[in-house]
């Protein structure tokens, strides 16, 4: 029960909750402990971690819409047993929960959830990122956790120096209108789009700021780009997603012509790809129909990643995949776009978790980011990861969003994830110290 505890305890060190700085003083304790330790910390962290998936599909579904988050929260808590058990000394928990991480980041299952970086989202130390991405703040929170293991309660200084971090300010000289539309998630799929409502918005949002030069909607907005447009714009650009059969693709529009356009690389697995189809065709077919959802189809995948124009759009799951908001800028991306429909969340704290991890993006990349939800959370970053302007969720309305077009490459830009690399340095050193000495498996 103690490691279950704790895993609780680690969960409430991650966004949404505010309690990132006890996260190293929970680790501290998880850094020795097996199979049976790991699995039961597994099981508290994710279950809490996780609690949107139930509470958002069964508000939309129903009770089985639940049913995804058991099987989910058990391989996940499995990886983490696989994880103690295979790293039986601090050392090599160290840099195997880092490597672990970064290993839910790949192929075509990931789901780069719960990393232990993200603690530090809402401390300005997050600024780090700019040089190894939220792998190297993971790695930062586990050696200060190993360290505070052996006694070294000094580290706790440079910690609570990363939570006062003075940050410069960051101009903004341009500006755009994000317009938040606020329609229901399964009207949407069933084809029910409320389309009038962002021609409306946009509309009166230009209005009151004629200064606004980008309109950014969101994720699957329109099925197309309404005739009124051009009129509405008046010259303006619009950066929008667009509902289509197959790929989710954003938009570059201006003047009656699509500029460019993007499809989404990333799909979501069992949302917008379901793996394995042939195999699992009648489980499926079982869930579409209880969840009446009709017959759905795979969506097509994006062949790569390419900003549109100076604009670095991602869409909805993308922001949670350091390795795309990094290939845009190393494309050529001034500012990065998210376009997302978090209405999917429901009530549930999923929308401002997903939020929170999309917030590392900018600063890993040295880039602004302009966030349009559907249902929110809309708002303007800078590259220093602070929330510049937001309206507030589940509401239509729009914001005038600074922002600026950024040249360069941040240090994780340019390099990459070579805190990874280090991480598996520790793994491989562990390993043998642990061999040659085996009185180290306790240090």
């Amino acid at each position: 029960m103690r490691a279950l505890l704790l895993g609780l305890l680690l969960a409430l060190t991650l966004p949404p909750f505010p309690f990132g700085f006890l996260a190293p003083l929970v680790l501290a304790f998880l850094l020795q402990g097996g199979w049976r330790t790991g699995f039961l910390m597994g099981l508290g962290f994710w279950s809490l971690h996780l609690l949107w998936l139930p509470q958002s599909f069964a508000q939309l579904f129903g009770p089985l819409g639940a049913l995804p988050f058991l099987p989910l929260v058990l391989v996940k808590a499995l990886s983490f047993g696989l994880l103690f058990a295979l790293t039986p000394s601090p050392l090599l928990r160290v840099g195997g929960w880092v490597v672990l991480e970064w290993l839910t980041e790949q192929g075509p299952l990931a789901f780069p959830w719960g990393f232990l970086g993200y603690a530090l989202v809402e401390a300005p130390g997050r600024v780090l990122a700019a040089w190894g991405g939220v792998y190297l703040l993971s790695l930062l929170v586990l050696l200060l956790a190993w360290g505070l293991r052996a006694g070294r309660y000094w580290l706790l200084l440079p910690w609570a120096l990363l939570w006062l971090l003075p940050l410069p300010p960051a101009e903004a000289p341009e500006k755009a209108l994000l317009v938040q539309g606020n329609i229901n998630p399964l009207a949407k799929v069933q084809g029910e789009l409320g389309e009038a409502v962002y021609p409306r918005l946009t509309r009166e949002g230009l209005a009151r700021h004629p200064e606004a030069r980008l309109v950014l909607w969101p994720e699957t907005a329109v099925w197309e780009i309404p005739e009124e447009a051009t009129g509405i714009l008046e010259g303006r650009l619009l950066l929008t997603g667009l509902n289509l059969p197959g790929p989710n693709r954003a938009v570059l529009y201006r003047e009656g012509e699509v500029l460019a356009h993007y499809d989404k690389v990333r799909l979501v697995p069992f949302g917008e790809r379901f793996p394995f189809r042939e195999a699992l065709g009648g489980a499926y077919a079982f869930f579409f129909r209880a969840f009446g959802l009709g017959e759905l189809g795979d969506r097509t995948p994006g062949e790569g990643f390419a900003p549109l124009g100076p604009y670095g759009a991602m869409i909805c799951y993308e922001s949670v995949f350091p390795s795309v908001a990094r290939a845009l800028v190393r494309e050529g991306a001034g500012v990065l776009v998210l376009l997302t429909n978090d209405a999917w969340y429901g009530p549930s704290f999923g929308g401002a978790q997903h939020f929170a991890l999309g917030r590392l993006r900018a600063v890993e990349t040295g880039r602004w980011l302009l966030r349009a939800g559907n249902d929110g959370i809309t708002a303007s970053l800078d590259p220093y990861g602070r929330v510049v302007a937001r309206i507030p969720p589940h509401r239509e309305g729009y914001l005038l969003a600074p922002y600026a077009l950024r040249g360069g490459l941040t240090p994780y830009a340019r390099f990459g994830d070579w805190a990874v690399g280090l991480a598996l340095t520790l793994l491989l050193l562990g390993l043998i110290l642990r061999v040659r000495a085996p009185g180290w498996r306790n240090r």
